[in-house]
């Protein structure tokens, strides 16, 4: 069966303190339960804000090079994820629908390879 990425967008600025009510983590709580239910919930988690990312660059000698933030320059990053087991993208979008209005957050759907 395809797998697909359920991702959530945050924006630079997002701080769950501020944005995130209790209503909103019933509302992802009951997705998730829906989810599992469902059977098609292969992963779920939440990221830290893209600021405390490091980014890493190989050179042509095979050095790497660590650097603190996000590897895009970018107002959105993801902010949190799940990977499903759908029939296909209609499904997989309708679970997208769902994660879009329990996390009042744009999602992107996209299938694995």
């Amino acid at each position: 069966m395809p797998r697909y990425l359920v991702a959530i967008h945050h924006p630079d600025d997002y701080d769950p303190a501020v944005s995130e009510d209790e209503a909103m983590h019933r509302a992802i709580d009951a997705l998730n339960d829906e989810m599992i239910a469902a059977g098609i919930r292969l992963f779920v988690g939440g990221l830290h804000r893209a600021g405390t990312a490091k980014s890493l660059r190989a050179d042509a000698d095979g050095n790497v090079s660590v650097s603190d933030g996000p590897h895009l320059k970018t107002r959105e990053h993801v902010g949190g994820l799940w990977v499903l087991e759908a029939d296909g993208m209609d499904e997989a979008l309708a679970w997208g629908r769902k994660a879009a209005i329990a996390c009042r957050a744009p999602v992107e759907v996209r299938a694995f390879h």
